[in-house]
């Protein structure tokens, strides 16, 4: 048993947390900004919870439909999946059951919140298998890491607004970022095995769209914060975006040599600017208390 669930920990990343705290800083912050502050801790517990267990699930799914692709990448040749430690149907169940205990989470909420959550395990399952056939994956994987935006809205206000669909849009294109960097990491291994990645498609131009995403992302979340907060609530969030800036400019430095170790500190690095976005978020509207 010992052996089986240090399998288990292996196959959700579990001595990895940065994956998941990719998912929780944009979600939160959706949570803040539909509340117009603190959520509640029961909103904040549905959903730092659920983030963790879908994104572990996901994990599962993913070990499962990329093994055979997984085998010939340096970095991933050794996951449980992969390497044959753990059977495909034993990970799947696992995931499966994960992904029902966050479905029980989000059934503490409400009828919009539950029903859109279908449409995020959609896009969840869908990513695996859109790196055999989509030029940009990494595409699809930003709307799956960035559905907790309107699933928060959606558990506050029961309804999605405009506002959430324009942060998703914005979040993608952090995601995009990020897993580009990543990308960079196994392109060429990715090359060899013919999966489909944004740094593969983006070719000599990686390093610059990168650049790009990182702008668009930080233009677009600090735009539409600015017009719902107050003089004094925004100039706690540009200084927050600021320093997401400096990390960015960071990220893209360390990666200007495509150098495998450097852009996966990039990538992994990449929580702590999110982590800045959302902090901004939550001192803006405690200024105001």
């Amino acid at each position: 048993m010992k052996s089986r669930l240090t399998l288990y920990l292996q196959l959700i990343r579990w001595s990895r947390p940065a994956g998941w705290l990719l998912l929780l800083w944009p979600t939160l912050s959706a949570l803040w900004l539909a509340s117009h502050g603190f959520p509640g801790w029961h909103l904040l517990v549905v959903f730092t919870l659920g983030t963790f267990l879908m994104r572990s699930a996901g994990c599962c799914l993913n070990d499962v439909a990329d093994r055979d692709f997984d085998r010939h990448v340096k970095r991933t040749a050794q996951r449980p999946v992969t390497s044959g430690k753990l059977p495909a149907k034993e990970a799947l169940a696992v995931g499966a059951v994960l992904a029902l205990i966050a479905f029980g989470l989000v059934l503490t909420t409400n009828s919009t919140a539950i029903g859109w959550s279908f449409a995020a395990l959609a896009v969840a399952i869908i990513y695996p298998f859109a790196k055999r056939y989509v030029a940009m994956p990494q595409a699809v994987l930003g709307v799956a890491f960035s559905f907790g935006i309107p699933m928060a809205f959606a558990a506050v206000q029961s309804r999605v607004p405009a506002i959430a669909w324009v942060l998703l849009l914005g979040n993608l294109f952090w995601v995009i970022a990020y897993d580009t960097e990543y990308a960079m990491v196994d392109r060429d291994d990715d090359l060899k095995i013919g999966m489909k990645t944004s740094a593969i498609t983006f070719g000599r131009f990686d390093v610059a769209a990168v650049l790009l995403s990182y702008v668009l992302y930080l233009f677009v979340w600090l735009n539409v914060l600015a017009a719902q907060l107050n003089r004094a609530q925004t100039a706690i969030y540009l200084g927050a975006i600021g320093l997401a800036a400096v990390q960015a400019a960071w990220h893209v430095w360390l990666i200007r040599q495509r150098q495998r170790d450097d852009c996966f500190k990039a990538f992994r690095l990449n929580h702590w600017l999110g982590f800045t976005v959302f902090a901004g978020i939550a001192a803006s509207y405690a200024a105001q208390l």
